[in-house]
């Protein structure tokens, strides 16, 4: 397989990628020629971009073999039984580590500057190079990240022998390889242009990833003089913006939604994802179906919305998922809330009572196909509402979505019927 530049490999590797976009990933490349390969695919998956500075701890007398490597933030990894083979002595250890540790501060300074480290703690990473020859590098990338604290690490390239492959398959949780060529001696032969990569293209590419992700932010929605947390992104340009109202159980963190938000992102619409209830209130169980009470919430955080943008008249969506599409229900039908259109995935619009009538705005119902309970429940609901409404069923899949490529198809329809019916408002 040959790519034409890193951009198209970086385009290319996001495809095979896109199974981790509902883990709400991290992106990390490894400077310099694996920054544009990531750049790719951290737009693609609507994910923060940084680099992995490392810095391999080589045998004096054998630089090519590393005895460990260092990181960020003092993450120190070392082989012991190398360190012990070898017979490296202390001084030789803490001679080689002092000299990395300058070169990896002055590697950190130059491509970060004054930017914090995107934080790893409990997320699902993923490590981007242009290719793998030996491994080594990739391997200790692997390693350093995992010691600063992520849950999941995913190493993808788009080319690398198929030795070196099944050995990072011991470094990494799952390894993502486009290309395992037996018949390889470098990594540039299987790229048309693999002209190298100077530091101004690294700075210039993490800089336009740091400025869409500084619009992403967290914010304090005032619902009817209740402080709910909540997470705000707006992409330049985005004319309309979708609330989310979250199910029993669920919050702002749902992988699920926040796949669904980073989709809607990049079709070019803001999403406001907020709790409905404080911490307090989630400890009883039964507010979670206080269907009135969330649905004032939310009709409380669209006036919040329109306050923040100043007044403009933003086309405003919800996007409800099991209780919380009740909730979004009961908002749509209250006089004050202005919601423009609306998508329920795997709802309880049965919930929202008589307010179904009420509702004017746009709904689109999606039910997995073998969530038979729920599928008749919304199907009832369907025959009460008067506005514009449609039902799509999802063959195969259960009320979770957690099906192969189910939550994708719940991703593409909350897409359209968005965009269909807020855009057009906006221009």
């Amino acid at each position: 397989m040959m790519f034409t530049d890193r951009a198209d490999a970086g385009q290319r590797l996001a495809t095979a990628l896109r199974h981790l976009a509902g883990e709400d990933p991290v992106v990390l490349g490894l400077p310099r020629g694996g920054v544009p390969v990531a750049f790719q695919v951290a737009r693609a998956l609507g994910a923060p971009l940084d680099v992995i500075v490392v810095r391999k701890l080589g045998v004096p007398s054998h630089r090519e073999l590393g005895f460990g490597a260092i990181g960020e933030g003092g993450v120190r990894v070392v082989n012991d039984d190398i360190v012990r083979l070898g017979r490296l002595g202390r001084e030789d250890l803490a001679a080689v580590e002092r000299a990395e540790t300058v070169a990896l501060a002055g590697q950190a300074r130059r491509f970060r500057g004054d930017r914090p480290r995107v934080p790893l703690d409990g997320r699902s990473v993923i490590v981007v190079d242009d290719g793998v020859a030996t491994g080594a590098t990739a391997a200790a990338a692997c390693e350093v990240v995992r010691a600063q604290g992520a849950a999941r690490v995913v190493l993808a390239v788009p080319v690398a022998p198929p030795d070196a492959v099944a050995r990072l398959r011991g470094r990494a949780d799952e390894v993502v390889c486009l290309s395992a060529p037996r018949a390889f001696r470098a990594v540039g032969e299987w790229y048309r242009d693999f002209t190298q990569t100077p530091d101004e293209e690294v700075l210039a590419l993490l800089a336009r990833a740091a400025d869409r992700t500084a619009r992403a932010c967290e914010v304090v929605v005032d619902a009817g003089g209740v402080a709910l947390a909540g997470d705000l992104t707006w992409p330049e340009g985005a004319g309309a913006v979708v609330l989310f109202a979250h199910g029993s159980g669920s919050s702002r963190h749902s992988p699920r939604n926040r796949s669904v938000a980073a989709s809607l992102n990049r079709a070019g619409l803001g999403t406001l994802l907020f709790d409905l209830l404080t911490p307090a209130e989630e400890t009883d169980r039964a507010n979670v179906f206080d269907i009135e009470t969330l649905g004032r919430r939310l009709a409380d955080a669209t006036l919040w919305l329109r306050h923040l943008r100043s007044g403009r008249s933003v086309p405003i969506g919800c996007f409800g998922a099991s209780t919380g599409a009740a909730a979004a229900l009961w908002a749509a039908g209250s006089a004050d809330a202005e919601i423009g259109a609306l998508v329920s995935r795997g709802g309880r619009p049965d919930l929202a009572g008589p307010r179904l009538a009420a509702v004017r705005a746009p709904t689109l119902l999606i039910v997995g196909g073998l969530d038979t309970t729920v599928l008749g429940l919304n199907r009832r609901a369907q025959r009460e509402l008067r506005c514009e409404n449609r039902l799509d069923v999802v063959p195969g899949a259960t009320h979770l979505f957690e099906e192969p490529g189910a939550l994708e198809e719940v991703t593409v329809l909350a897409r359209d019927w968005f965009t269909q019916h807020l855009v057009p408002r906006a221009r």
